[in-house]
């Protein structure tokens, strides 16, 4: 099959170089056509005739002139991000974040605010399309097309279909059609992934994860989940659930329920629901005063009120939050000798409880796990935050949209607008591991 572009046909055995060409320049790995001849061991004819055909496509644009290595100074090249829009959307049990990116997955506006994920599927995505709203009308968006939708939420999704499969925290969302839901209404591709996954995307693409090889993102909140990094990819596993750790069984008692139906998960010790707990139980029976005063006040305790506590100097609250760091600790000292991480991410709301927190899980974890499989190892905060799942959920559609697999797919108009099938079948949407598309030169 081939497709028209610039008045020349293009094959699609052809389709592979124009996209090693565009990853990059996207990466930033070559901007000049010399170094894309360089780089891709491509011949600078070719190179020309891929250049001008992103240019066409409008993803690519010049620049100024580069150095020069001798003859005429080159044109720098440019990924055009700005020529597409993405939504992205990243729930987590109780709160949402939503905004706009660019193709690079920079966010261009965004809105954070507090929301139950329990309160079930239509009232929540009702309100992330109300803040897409929102955003699209932000005068510093611009006016470029809406390309695709990137949605994360907070339990297991299968990759592809983009539906959560029985979310433990998630009563009402089984099976839900959200792709479905966000294609009808803005006429694009639509992808869904666990929210820890993007996480880890956002790091992998735009945080301290870039450039590492294999990395675990732990996120811990009122669940624990974690993201892996496998040989610079991210790994979803075969169905889309690999790196759940919470609901590793950590203890035999049987007075411990999870969420999911089991007994004594990880979650169910030590996530924030359970810090939580124990927290307003301990304040019921008189073991902190800080913590009465806050129920007494509010009527309820949150995780961040036991971190807010521990901060303050409370005994019990800090206490709580260094027993249930060694708790986490050492489960991850099982994954870091059975995965062997160069890097090891930490984000969620319960990181808000301070340095304590993350040096006990690091004492933790270092202790158990194996000497060499830790000697290189850091253990770190994750540096981008709240913004991490965001990001990830624009990259995460902006990887697919790029890919050798769908570029095809679109070419021959122009962009992706008004082609949701694209998030059908090929490729990574099987729920196979998923290459960045800055890796798809090696072909």
């Amino acid at each position: 099959m081939a497709r028209e572009l610039r008045g020349v046909s293009i094959g699609s055995d052809q389709v592979d170089s124009l996209v090693a060409a565009l990853d990059l320049i996207r990466s930033g790995t070559a901007r000049t056509r010399p170094e894309l001849a360089h780089q891709a061991s491509l011949g600078r004819a070719l190179v020309a005739q891929r250049v001008a055909q992103l240019i066409d496509l409008g993803l690519v644009v010049e620049g100024d002139l580069g150095p020069s290595t001798g003859g005429r100074a080159p044109r720098q090249l440019r990924f055009r991000a700005e020529a597409g829009h993405v939504l992205v959307a990243e729930l987590g049990a109780t709160s949402v974040s939503a905004g706009v990116a660019n193709l690079a997955g920079q966010l261009l506006a965004y809105r954070e605010e507090p929301l139950d994920v329990a309160s079930g599927p239509e009232r929540c995505l009702r309100r992330v399309e109300d803040i897409f709203t929102d955003v699209l009308a932000d005068p510093s968006v611009g006016e470029a097309p809406v390309w695709g939708v990137g949605v994360g939420v907070p339990g297991p999704v299968e990759f592809a279909t983009g539906r959560p499969t029985a979310p433990p925290i998630m009563p009402g969302w089984d099976d839900y059609p959200i792709r479905e839901r966000f294609s009808a209404r803005y006429d694009v591709p639509v992808w869904v992934d666990n929210e820890v996954n993007v996480m880890a995307l956002g790091e992998l693409r735009a945080g301290s994860a870039r450039g590492q090889r294999e990395v675990l993102y732990v996120k811990i909140g009122t669940g624990i989940g974690a993201g892996l990094i496998a040989d610079g990819r991210l790994h979803r596993g075969s169905q889309g659930c690999a790196g759940d750790i919470g609901h590793v069984a950590v203890v035999d008692d049987d007075t411990v329920i999870c969420r999911c139906g089991n007994r004594g998960c990880l979650e169910a010790v030590a996530g924030g629901a359970a810090i939580a707990r124990i927290a307003e139980q301990a304040a019921r029976d008189g073991e902190s005063a800080f913590l009465a005063d806050i129920l007494d006040r509010a009527g309820h305790v949150t995780a961040a009120d036991v971190a807010t506590a521990a901060r303050h100097g409370d005994p019990f609250s800090y206490q709580l939050i260094v027993r249930t760091g060694r708790t986490i600790g050492d489960v991850l000292a099982s994954f870091i000798s059975f995965f062997n991480p160069s890097l090891i991410l930490v984000g969620g709301g319960v990181t808000g409880a301070g340095d304590a927190f993350l040096a006990t899980i690091r004492e933790s974890a270092y202790r158990r796990a194996l000497p060499l499989a830790t000697r290189d190892l850091r253990l770190i905060r994750s540096p981008l935050g709240d913004l991490a799942g965001m990001m990830g959920a624009a990259f995460m559609v902006a990887d697919e949209l790029l890919s050798r697999e769908r570029v095809p797919l679109w070419l021959a108009h122009g962009s992706p607008v008004g082609r949701p099938e694209l998030a059908g079948p090929p490729a990574s949407s099987t729920g196979k591991d998923v290459a960045p598309a800055v890796r798809m030169t090696s072909a």
